[in-house]
C-alpha cells in the first residue's frame, strides 16, 4: 500500500494557459517543503509522466511532490516554445500555486534534461524556492543553441544547487560541466554517475538513485 495520494488540478499560467498539474501528497508530511519537478523537453515528447516514478517515491518519503505538463503538452493548453522561455512562466505559476494553495513556503525545484535550464531560469523569480536540483543539464555546445540564454540565471543565483549528470552524457561532457560550475555563485554541488548516458539516467532504472540524491540534498537545506 502506498503512503501517498495523487490529485489532479488545472493551474493557470500566464497568457491564459492552463497547466495540468499532479499533486503527490504523503499521508505523513515531513516539514513544510514541496518539491516541484520540471519535465524534459516538450518538443521531443517530454511530459510529467516521465517524472511519476521520482514524484511518487518522494511522496512515499514524506515530501509533497508536484509534477505538471508544461504548455502545449498533454492536457495543458497553449503552445510549447523551442527555447523554453515561455515555459519559465509555467514553473513560476505552478510554484506560486503550490505556495498559495498548499501553504508550503519552501520549494525545491528539480529539472530533468531541458527542464533543468527552464527550472534554472525560474529559481530567482520565485521567492519560496530555497534550492535547485538539475538532472542532466544540457550545457553542451549544440544544446546551447537552444538553451544557452538560460545558463546565466542559474549560475548567478546564490541559492544552493546540485547538478547530477552521467559521465557519458551525450549533450554535455564532464569537462564542460566543471567549466560551467566553476563560475557559479553560492553553494554548488556536483554528483557524477559513472558510465551513464543522458537518456539512460532519465529512465526509470535510475529513479531510485535520483530520489536518494534529491532527499539528501533536500535534508541539507
Amino acid at each position: 500500500m502506498s503512503n501517498y495520494t495523487v490529485e489532479s488540478f488545472m493551474v493557470d499560467s500566464t497568457d491564459g494557459v492552463k497547466l495540468r498539474t499532479r499533486l503527490f501528497k504523503p499521508s505523513e508530511q515531513q516539514g513544510t517543503m514541496a518539491i516541484v519537478l520540471v519535465h524534459p523537453y516538450s518538443v521531443l515528447g517530454g511530459s510529467q509522466g516521465l517524472l511519476k516514478g521520482i514524484a511518487s517515491a518522494l511522496a512515499d518519503n514524506g515530501y509533497v511532490a508536484v509534477t505538471f505538463d508544461m504548455r502545449g503538452v498533454g492536457r495543458s493548453t497553449g503552445r510549447a516554445s523551442l527555447t523554453g522561455f515561455s515555459e519559465v512562466n509555467d514553473v513560476v505559476s505552478v510554484s506560486n500555486w503550490v505556495s498559495n494553495h498548499l501553504s508550503l513556503h519552501r520549494i525545491l525545484l528539480v529539472g530533468s534534461s531541458a527542464g533543468a535550464p527552464i527550472a534554472g531560469s525560474a529559481v530567482d523569480k520565485i521567492e519560496q524556492v530555497i534550492g535547485y536540483v538539475s538532472i542532466g543539464y544540457p550545457f553542451g555546445i549544440t544544446a546551447s543553441i537552444l538553451f544557452g540564454r538560460h545558463h546565466k540565471a542559474i549560475l548567478q543565483s546564490q541559492k544552493p544547487k546540485l547538478f547530477i549528470m552521467g559521465t557519458q552524457d551525450g549533450f554535455t561532457s564532464v569537462k564542460q560541466l566543471k567549466n560551467k560550475l566553476g563560475s557559479a555563485a553560492g553553494r554548488v554541488e556536483m554528483h557524477l554517475i559513472d558510465g551513464v548516458g543522458h537518456f539512460q539516467m532519465e529512465g526509470p532504472a535510475y529513479d531510485a538513485h535520483m530520489v536518494d540524491l534529491i532527499l539528501k540534498f533536500a535534508a541539507s537545506l
